[in-house]
């Protein structure tokens, strides 16, 4: 009886235990694969409960796989994202009126990011990012990484005419990231002075008659990998991985090198 009630008495006290306390940082669900990416770097792994379904493909994702196995994923339904109980969600400008206002409605925090079309653009989001999570200094840190891989990655000279054909035959728009980048390694766009804007589909009839200096091939499709791209004299053919342009952020400095690497070795 005296060893029961000894029992008893340390169930109680432990009820009795305050609740740890909550944390001082917010949790977040990513619904938005170019904010998976920031989020990763930028977020506590305990903080970030879920990233969008993209970044467990290998073919979408702006995460090294193996990085973004370590985190769950959602299909971005309001109930898988609900049975998490994130404090935030962050999507894009494209989602769903009344998937908004479904979280909003159950006091979840929606943040939005659109689709970063300059360099200064995905630093302004990936500070943004850092501050909604609570590491601001982290955000800092990455920014650090970008423009220390864009002061490496600058080629001066004449610039080499180059197209950049991405998946299903179509092309980076002037304004674009990528079109910003090759700019910055040493390239000039093709298709950009042909005035064809994002995702426009260059036929591989056009090439062939008025080629490049160099075929960047971001795809696997028939047209970036035709025989008769190969026989074509004094014409350079690369390839860019084609995850390497779909996001900002940590994927800066990857593609960068790539472009640079490429210049380089003309």
């Amino acid at each position: 009886m005296i060893r029961a009630a000894a029992v008893l008495a340390l169930a109680i006290a432990g009820c009795a235990q305050p609740a740890p306390a909550p944390s001082e940082h917010p949790t977040i669900v990513s619904l938005n694969p170019c904010a998976d990416a920031i989020l990763a770097e930028v977020a506590d792994r305990a903080q970030l409960l879920a990233l969008s379904h993209y970044s467990h493909d290998p073919r979408a994702t702006s995460l090294p796989l193996a990085e973004a196995k370590r985190f769950r994923i959602t299909g971005g339904t309001v109930e898988e994202v609900l049975a998490l109980s994130p404090d935030v969600v962050v999507g894009d400008s494209f989602m769903a009126p009344a998937t908004r206002a479904a979280f909003e409605r159950l006091d979840v925090r929606v943040e939005t990011v659109g689709i970063d079309l300059a360099v200064a653009d995905s630093e302004a989001q990936v500070r943004r990012l850092a501050k909604l999570a609570g590491h601001p200094e982290r955000g800092e840190a990455l920014v650090g990484r970008i423009e220390a891989a864009l002061a490496e990655t600058q080629r001066t000279g004449p610039p080499v005419s180059a197209i950049l054909w991405q998946q299903g035959g179509i092309v980076a728009g002037g304004n674009a990231l990528a079109a910003n980048l090759m700019v910055h390694t040493g390239f000039t766009s093709q298709s950009a002075a042909r005035g064809l804007r994002q995702g426009a589909y260059l036929p591989l009839e056009r090439v062939l008659a008025d080629p490049p200096r160099l075929i960047l091939s971001a795809g696997d499709g028939r047209e970036q990998h035709h025989p008769a791209l190969r026989k074509l004299k004094g014409v350079t053919y690369a390839e860019v991985a084609p995850n390497l342009l779909y996001c900002g952020g940590p994927t800066i400095p990857r593609l960068a090198r790539r472009l640079a690497a490429v210049r380089d070795s003309l």
